[in-house]
């Protein structure tokens, strides 16, 4: 909880911080308050869509949620925005994860 805390009075002094933002959501993920992350995440790529590193985390808790709908669709976003890029690895998890969600 102290990690969280301190990552919240960061955020106090830079609100729009989206590495801050998507830190804190991590953290949300570690203790199953997936709403909360599933929010900030959400709020991380509309503001900045090149947040590559979101995309995966965002479909992920989608799927777990069982919404394999919406998962599909950050997961496609996310592999949008890692090609234009030019981050090959992050285009291949990403691809990745949409071959496991039809499986």
């Amino acid at each position: 909880m102290e990690k969280i805390e301190k990552l919240k009075s960061f955020l106090i002094n830079s609100p729009q911080d989206s590495f801050l933002k998507h830190a804190l959501a991590l953290e949300y993920v570690k203790l199953g308050r997936d709403e909360e992350a599933k929010l900030l995440f959400t709020e991380i790529l509309t503001s900045e869509p090149s947040y590559i590193g979101t995309y995966y985390h965002l479909g992920r808790l989608w799927e777990r949620q069982g919404g394999k709908k919406q998962a599909r669709a950050w997961y496609e976003k996310g592999v949008g925005e890692a090609r234009k890029a030019g981050d090959h690895h992050t285009v291949q998890e990403l691809m990745a994860a949409l071959s496991d969600l039809d499986e």
